[in-house]
């Protein structure tokens, strides 16, 4: 099993900026694709960011600009950088991987738990 927790989430206003961190732990074996995922209430999950192991970044265009993925591989870490939040940012931003544990070396996708984002003045 791999584990993902987040951390970062807060309140702020619109135009401020936060940074969410997420760490993997576990049986690890490899992580590939880690990436960020949010869920506004009443709306389905989407992926705002993903980013490979060699670092190549995707991005949904809501978030172009705004925001910025990265990680660091030595410590199984990603993080979200994000500026310029507005109101409709407001969501629970879930951090994913791509990962193969040990004992089965089955890639599977894992997700935290969430963090909570809220963009309000």
């Amino acid at each position: 099993q791999v584990h993902l927790v987040e951390s970062g989430g807060g309140l702020v206003q619109p135009g401020g900026s936060l940074r969410l961190s997420c760490s993997a732990s576990g049986n690890i074996y490899s992580i590939y694709t880690m990436g960020w995922g949010r869920q506004a209430p009443g709306k389905e999950r989407e992926l705002v960011a993903a980013i490979t192991r060699s670092g190549n970044t995707n991005y949904v265009d809501s978030v172009k600009a705004r925001f910025t993925i990265s990680r660091d591989n030595a410590k199984n870490t990603v993080f979200l950088q994000m500026n310029s939040l507005k109101p409709e940012d407001t969501a629970v931003y879930y951090c994913t991987a791509d990962a193969t544990d040990r004992i089965s070396l089955r890639l599977s996708t894992y997700w935290g738990q969430g963090t909570q984002v809220t963009v309000s003045s």
